[in-house]
């Protein structure tokens, strides 16, 4: 059974505008009939095409990308880079693990330090957690809200933010910057097996801290934040895909299908030599051969 990429990215798609609840609108279990195996194999083919299309994005650089990943704790964003980022050449990609702000990321504003990690032409830069950090964890969190500004009024403050991101990426794609933003949707059922492998497993011990059972009896409330997120920054220009997150294999599928659509409505070409150097390449050729 082939794989239906277009298919399977706008499934995902959250149209902007739509009033979005994660429990309502997106089944974290589903996977189609392809099943494991195939998928796993069509996973293996695809990032062989996904490698031909950003090696032509990197020799153009006439355009750059940023890779959004958010989700709640053991949804795989770690794994989802390793096995999927892994299609591409590393030399074009950048990947950034935003955690609590340093002391100096903390005296600007919360969106400086996303600002400088923004990537440059023919470059792929890969947030793993990112600016929306700030409309969800420090919403369920306020305590933690930064910077630390007489002007920072919490009245109304989400609004605003939502506003801010929406028109921090509109400022990017508008300046060449393709903002591709995926939230992996994990079950509470699937998270909890997958804390229980962390705690059962040595090698993956240093995986869980005691927060994360913590983090966990804020599920409805952090599945509220990311309704809310999804609802006010899907956007025409920077639209958010939710990945059904409980079946690996299928959260990797259908988040190559994403990067795979993205890259191919890009068309990427490698750049074309003027007539001046085609010439001296012919030069340079000739010298070649004649050494041989």
């Amino acid at each position: 059974m082939s794989v239906d990429w277009k298919q399977l990215a706008d499934g995902a798609r959250v149209e902007p505008g739509t009033r979005v609840k994660l429990h309502r609108d997106f089944d974290p279990g589903y996977k189609d009939d392809l099943g494991k195996d195939a998928g796993n194999k069509a996973l293996a083919e695809a990032k062989k095409h996904l490698f031909e299309l950003q090696d032509r994005f990197y020799a153009s650089a006439d355009r750059s990308m940023l890779v959004v990943l958010q989700a709640i704790d053991a949804a795989g964003k770690d794994s989802t880079i390793k096995h999927v980022m892994s299609g591409m050449n590393p030399q074009g990609v950048d990947v950034y693990s935003f955690k609590a702000p340093s002391s100096l990321e903390a005296s600007h504003d919360w969106l400086w330090r996303h600002q400088i990690a923004a990537p440059a032409l023919g470059r792929i830069a890969v947030f793993n957690r990112s600016h929306y950090e700030n409309v969800t964890v420090t919403r369920v969190h306020p305590e933690m809200l930064w910077p630390k500004a007489a002007t920072l009024h919490t009245s109304g403050i989400w609004a605003r933010r939502f506003d801010q991101i929406n028109n921090w990426e509109r400022h990017l794609t508008e300046n060449g910057t393709v903002v591709v933003k995926l939230f992996l949707n994990v079950s509470k059922k699937e998270q909890g097996k997958r804390f229980l492998e962390r705690i059962d497993r040595p090698e993956k011990n240093w995986k869980f801290s005691s927060t994360d059972l913590a983090e966990r009896e804020r599920w409805d409330d952090y599945q509220h934040a990311f309704s809310e997120m999804l609802t006010h920054t899907s956007t025409d220009y920077a639209p958010w895909y939710v990945v059904p997150a409980d079946h690996k294999w299928f959260s990797r599928l259908t988040t190559l299908s994403i990067l795979l659509e993205t890259l191919t409505a890009l068309d990427p070409h490698y750049p074309e030599v003027d007539e001046e150097t085609r010439a001296a390449l012919e030069d340079a050729r000739a010298s070649l051969v004649a050494e041989s």
